[in-house]
């Protein structure tokens, strides 16, 4: 049985709806207003990218990035990048052991958690 999407033009809400059938031959009802003023729209879908698409697509992290960082992923690759400029590689060498907090907050960040941000120390 499909879900399908509809607009009702009496409230303006998106509703989906369950139908046991691809040919309805009486609109459904909006569950907000009652109303059978309704009108099919196009689903919208879920697309999942990889981590490297997700990169290939965004490009390089911005010069301003520490101010204008949307999304939480990118905190790490700008501080990697930096870092990486100035000769220190975080996951691997004589830095690795002096870097692990900052491993840990780039590795958090990358998992949607930035509940690291919150603490203040004091």
């Amino acid at each position: 049985m499909p879900i399908y999407e509809f607009i009702c033009t009496d409230c303006n809400k998106k509703i989906d709806i369950l139908l046991r059938s691809v040919d309805f031959k009486v609109p459904p009802a909006c569950p907000h207003c009652s109303s059978r003023n309704v009108e099919k729209v196009l689903s919208s879908f879920a697309y999942h990218q990889s981590e490297q698409k997700r990169r290939d697509v965004s490009g390089a992290p911005q010069k301003n990035a520490a101010s204008g960082i949307n999304d939480p992923r990118d905190i790490g690759r700008w501080t990697e990048e930096k870092l990486s400029n100035m000769g220190i590689d975080i996951r691997e060498g004589k830095h690795k052991d002096t870097f692990a907090n900052v491993r840990n907050m780039i590795d958090k960040a990358r998992d949607g958690d930035t509940s690291f941000l919150d603490k203040k120390e004091g």
